[in-house]
């Protein structure tokens, strides 16, 4: 999530359909994005349960502490799943249907957690050595189970305990959460290949806030990570490196290792997909700036959800979506 000067609101009835710019293959020729939702502050972190319903973060400003809704495929519809998320940014699912949040800054909890049956923000890590997270922003379950999430900063002001923004890994075994990389300067969304080889994170280094030395300078880029033995990173490249206006927010992947990804250039936005060399193969544009998408599951498997501006919205595609976790 990277919060951003708020634009003019594309103002559309709901369900309504949103006849947009020629893409390419994979989007097809006359590409239409229908919106589900749009009474959001700023959504983000689009997940899709086992069932197909799909959860998204609604992220407050001011006091207010952020929520979960959840769109039904089945009936159209959107209700509050949880009303006080503790900030919640990314979301996904792990093998025993445990909803985990990566909960940021601003009020927040400012932990990973998870949204269970009580339907609020329980903690299950928020420190490594004594030192609290910045601001836990994306995160992705690997298919062994580990987990790894980003920890900007973009808003708040809670201390800063850190001088680094790390890449974490949390190990569900220990309970425990070690740094795993520190290459990427601000890390923003992550993914995992279908081969659980491979980590991309998105470098969205705005250049604020100012502490270190590396975070003077704004940097928007797509890194790669060999995923060794244990969850450990190895092999680090930087793929592409974009104009520093804007960059990657969130991401997801399809079943050809395809990458779909938040654009949040003002100039150019919109879902840029990306092949695993950093090669753009296709761009949707979208009617506003995009945070993060997630493709559907079962029959709904080649329609991709996104988080755009204050909204819910989907589009079909030709694609089959990936989930690490089945």
């Amino acid at each position: 999530m990277l919060k951003s000067v708020t634009r003019t609101a594309v103002v559309l009835s709901m369900l309504s359909l949103v006849r947009l710019a020629q893409a390419g293959d994979i989007f097809g020729e006359n590409p239409e994005l229908e919106q589900l939702w749009n009474e959001g502050t700023f959504t983000e972190g689009v997940a899709v349960a086992k069932d197909g319903r799909v959860y998204f973060s609604d992220i407050s400003r001011g006091d207010a502490p952020g929520r979960v809704l959840r769109f039904d495929p089945a009936t159209g519809k959107t209700d509050v799943f949880c009303g006080n998320s503790g900030q919640s940014n990314g979301l996904m699912f792990d093998k025993s249907g445990r909803l985990l949040a990566a909960c940021g800054a601003n009020g927040g909890k400012r932990a990973l957690c998870t949204i269970g049956e009580t339907r609020a923000p329980n903690p299950i890590v928020s420190d490594v050595d004594g030192k609290h997270f910045n601001s836990p922003n994306d995160l992705v379950i690997h298919p062994d189970g580990f987990v790894f999430f980003s920890d900007p900063r973009y808003v708040g002001d809670e201390p800063i305990e850190f001088d680094l923004m790390w890449v974490f890994r949390f190990n569900p075994a220990t309970g425990k959460a070690v740094r795993a990389a520190a290459e990427v300067t601000k890390p923003n969304g992550v993914i995992i290949s279908p081969d659980g080889k491979t980590l991309y994170v998105a470098e969205t280094n705005n250049g604020s806030p100012q502490f270190g030395e590396r975070a003077k300078e704004p940097k928007m880029a797509l890194h790669a990570y060999t995923i060794g033995e244990g969850g450990e990173l190895e092999n680090h490249r930087q793929l592409v490196e974009f104009d520093p206006a804007g960059g990657i927010d969130g991401m997801t992947m399809d079943t050809q290792g395809r990458i779909y990804a938040a654009f949040r250039n003002p100039e150019r936005f919109g879902i840029k997909v990306i092949n695993s060399e950093g090669k753009e193969l296709d761009f949707l544009p979208t009617p506003d700036l995009p945070t993060n998408c997630c493709f559907g599951r079962n029959q709904d498997s080649g329609t991709l959800y996104l988080t755009i501006g204050t909204g819910l919205y989907r589009i079909k595609t030709d694609s089959t979506g990936f989930h690490t976790v089945k």
